[in-house]
């Protein structure tokens, strides 16, 4: 779910048998990124990534 009702950018790269998995806030600009597996699923990797990104949204407004 997007914090705030915002969107969430979503950015896969793989790099040889590795993706980077990135999440990006469009109302505030932040960024989260996870490495996982080229094989895992795309849902999982980007699953872990808006967690990421939530986790860190909360922590910059002092709810973490």
């Amino acid at each position: 779910m997007p914090p705030r009702g915002e969107g969430i950018y979503i950015e896969f790269v793989v790099m040889g048998d590795v993706v980077k998995t990135t999440a990006i806030d469009s109302a505030s600009g932040v960024e989260a990124s996870v490495m996982g597996p080229a094989r895992a699923s795309r849902t999982a990797l980007e699953a872990a990534a808006v967690r990421k990104l939530e986790y860190l949204l909360k922590k910059r407004d002092g709810a973490a």
